[in-house]
């Protein structure tokens, strides 16, 4: 997998997030995400300031819907984001790790323009952060939803939805995502394999927590989670 210039993206992104206002964001995004994560269905870091374990390690697979950067379209971008919250990410808005992965097929100028909005969304201090590029594939069939990254070499995810009492699927509602202005809601779904091998980090789970959601994120967007204030529809 080949790396990216980590400094300049930073750099992008410090320029990016002072040359906004509320009334006109530098940025927005209505994005898709596949996501899971170590701790069990529920995530209780969506109520809490504390994961089930000491760590929450994660896997995100993310395909932008709309939105722009400046003059920047981002339709069609894809980034997977692989980590570990650690366990001060509710207490000193630090993580513990993340590596960022962009898709051949995601130009340049939308990974400079993504990489601010991306630590805008979460904004964490992390103890780690890597950038690299792989492709990064999605599907769903039925109530399974797969995605890899590197061809499943790097991170795999393989989910099944929960049904519900009336088999049509469980919403939760109502509840933030990070710092994202809002989102539709988290459909639930269950781990069958959740597992990454990337940039020295290591970890593989089962049936845990996992969900599909559409976010919509902009400079300026009010979030939180650990127990502030709702921002889903």
């Amino acid at each position: 997998m080949k790396r990216l210039p980590q400094i300049a993206l930073l750099l992008v992104a410090v320029v990016a997030l002072m040359a906004s206002s509320p009334a006109n964001p530098a940025w927005r995004m209505k994005a898709d995400y596949i996501e899971a994560c170590s701790c069990h269905l529920f995530c209780p870091c969506y109520f809490n300031k504390h994961a089930e374990h000491p760590h929450c390690e994660f896997n995100m697979a993310v395909k932008v819907r709309e939105g722009h950067s400046g003059n920047t379209n981002l339709a069609g971008a894809k980034y997977w984001l692989t980590g570990d919250l650690g366990d001060e990410w509710g207490t000193n808005k630090k993580g513990s790790w993340v590596v960022v992965s962009f898709d051949p097929s995601t130009t340049k100028e939308q990974r400079d323009a993504l990489a601010p909005m991306i630590l805008k969304t979460y904004g964490l201090e992390w103890g780690e952060l890597k950038v690299q590029e792989a492709p990064i594939e999605m599907s769903k069939t039925g109530d399974i939803v797969e995605a890899k990254l590197a061809g499943g070499k790097d991170a795999y995810m393989k989910l099944k939805r929960e049904p519900g009492a009336d088999g049509k699927g469980v919403v939760l509602k109502n509840v933030n995502y990070f710092g994202a202005k809002s989102n539709d809601g988290f459909e639930m779904y269950r781990s069958i394999e959740h597992r990454a091998d990337v940039q020295g980090h290591q970890f593989n789970y089962s049936d845990r927590n996992a969900f599909l959601i559409t976010i919509d994120s902009q400079d300026g967007g009010a979030g939180g989670m650990g127990g502030s204030k709702p921002g889903g529809k």
